[in-house]
């Protein structure tokens, strides 16, 4: 064989080769993707079902053929990672993230929702409750969240707050001896005055629980009311003897004129008028009004009641030597 021949023979038995092998992997190719996309293949699958992992297999195309082949239901809540219409292979992973149904209390309400997420705080994002620094949850944000469980939200809020506040007027009283005893007028009329206070106020779900005072400010100091009281007393006729005392029911001197319990009983002045009782012994006074009749013993003049009697005498005495001026004015 020349050379020549043997070197024809050689290109046309590589040609050969080159296009066989070149059919042959055509062939190969097209199997694979024919075997692939044929539904009666077999592929394993790792899948994810809220937590729960298990290797299995199947000949579904699609992730929703998936799961109608292993009657895996989906929850109007549920989601799952990739999404039903997406194509499956030998190898893929599929996830299930299961809701969990949740019950939140919050805002003074109570609301009824799912979470996919694992702990509270992310529930209450999936659910768009908002939280603020000072908010706290029951359980706590980073407990698990677990199927018909409840979220207990507290609202703190704390806000700084100025409220005014009046002042009270002081009295002061002076005496005027050209006034008659009996008599008072207002010489400066008083006026309360104005305080700002500043307070740090604490709300808990919108209920105030506390408050403290930040600062004080006076805007309007008060003015005192001073009243003018009459000292004169007009005398007139005198009369000695024995004083005593008694106790009178409550009711008969409530809104006096002359002090509550500045009373005494009398047998003959008129009901109404005023005298000055004097112990002759201490020289203490005290003006009482006659709303009573006695005493009736032996020169036994006025009976006072107790209040009046402790104004002049300890009760222990029983019976004082007294001096009672009538007063005319």
């Amino acid at each position: 064989m020349n050379k020549k021949k043997f070197k024809k023979i050689f290109y046309f038995l590589l040609l050969f080769t080159l296009i066989f092998g070149a059919y042959k992997l055509f062939l190969f190719f097209k199997n694979k993707r024919d075997f692939s996309e044929n539904s009666e293949y077999r592929k394993t699958i790792i899948l994810n079902d809220n937590g729960l992992i298990f290797e299995t297999s199947t000949s579904a195309g699609l992730v929703s053929e998936f799961l109608k082949d292993k009657n895996i239901n989906l929850g109007e809540h549920d989601k799952i990672i990739p999404e039903l219409d997406s194509k499956i292979f030998s190898g893929s992973n599929i996830e299930i993230q299961r809701a969990a149904k949740i019950k939140i209390e919050v805002d003074g309400k109570k609301i009824e929702g799912y979470a996919i997420s694992k702990n509270v705080g992310k529930a209450l994002i999936e659910n768009n409750i908002t939280l603020t620094r000072l908010d706290k949850t029951e359980p706590r944000l980073s407990y698990p969240v677990e199927n018909n469980s409840t979220i207990i939200v507290t609202r703190i809020n704390i806000e700084e707050k100025i409220e005014k506040e009046e002042i009270d007027f002081k009295i002061t009283a002076k005496n005027d001896s050209k006034l008659g005893w009996r008599e008072k007028k207002v010489e400066q009329k008083g006026e309360k005055g104005i305080k700002e206070i500043k307070y740090e106020i604490t709300y808990k779900n919108g209920k105030e629980i506390s408050r403290k005072v930040l600062e004080k400010n006076i805007t309007k100091e008060p003015i005192a009311e001073i009243i003018v009281k009459g000292t004169y007393v007009k005398l007139g006729k005198t009369h000695t003897g024995l004083g005593t005392w008694y106790k009178q029911p409550e009711h008969l001197f409530i809104g006096s004129e002359s002090g509550e319990g500045l009373y005494a009983a009398n047998p003959w002045l008129p009901k109404g008028s005023y005298v000055k009782v004097t112990n002759k012994d201490n020289g203490k006074t005290v003006i009482v009004r006659i709303n009573d009749r006695g005493p009736f013993g032996p020169n036994r003049i006025i009976d006072l009641h107790t209040v009046a009697f402790q104004k002049i005498a300890s009760l222990g005495a029983g019976v004082i030597n007294v001096k009672m001026e009538e007063i005319l004015n």
